[in-house]
């Protein structure tokens, strides 16, 4: 996600990206282990797309 397409989302859509990437991070550690992921650099997109929304989330208090 870009972070125009961030700053438009509401506190609970915020919060449900957050649940989905997690969810994402999670089956990409399992590919990981079992050397079936394709794109390494995208693990750490996810990481930094989860952070950009746990501070919006705390800017938007």
């Amino acid at each position: 996600m870009k972070k125009k397409d961030i700053k438009k989302l509401s506190k609970d859509q915020s919060v449900r990206e957050i649940s989905k990437l997690k969810r994402d991070l999670l089956n990409m550690r399992f590919k990981k282990i079992n050397g079936q992921l394709q794109n390494v650099a995208e693990y750490s997109l996810i990481k930094k797309n989860i952070a950009r929304l746990y501070s919006l989330i705390g800017n938007k208090k």
